[in-house]
């Protein structure tokens, strides 16, 4: 590992995936206010991202030997660390209901997952435009709880 991939990634229904290509449910079940306020939902398999638009939203997925230092609170509007098992070692990055974005061999394992956004207080009026950005760093790691590192103000509903 220790490469960097951009993407650009079409967050349908304010959300995108890191999963295990073999493993990944059906159904990930009812949304809890913890896991909105978090931007992140985690279940066997699965890290779910909820960027703060229903847009196309750049992601840079940094894959890493090691754990990376603790993240700046400065750069950062809201960061959480969060356990995935990959058990077959082919890791998912794909949007809801599409096709995968991109498929990587990793080794067969544990990883942390720090899920990072800053531009969160970018978005226009509507919703639809902003400068906000997302950082998915991953590592091997065993499994370990969900550290929230830095977390935002919620944002106001725009359903």
């Amino acid at each position: 590992m220790g490469e960097l991939r951009r993407y650009e990634i079409f967050a349908d229904y304010f959300q995108f995936y890191l999963w295990d290509g073999r493993y990944h449910p059906d159904d990930l079940g009812v949304f809890t206010d913890e896991e909105c306020a978090r931007h992140v939902k985690v279940a066997p398999h699965v890290v779910l991202i909820m960027p703060v638009r229903n847009m196309t939203v750049p992601v840079l997925l940094d894959l890493c030997d090691a754990a990376p230092a603790d993240p700046d609170p400065i750069e950062w509007d809201h960061v959480v660390d969060v356990s995935l098992a990959l058990p077959s070692g082919e890791l998912e990055l794909e949007g809801w209901q599409e096709e995968p974005i991109d498929r990587i061999p990793v080794a067969p394992g544990s990883y942390r997952v720090r899920v990072c956004m800053a531009g969160l207080d970018t978005l226009s009026e509507n919703g639809l435009e902003g400068d906000d950005h997302y950082r998915l760093t991953l590592w091997p790691a065993p499994e370990a709880p969900i550290v929230v590192w830095k977390q935002h103000a919620p944002l106001p509903d725009r359903s």
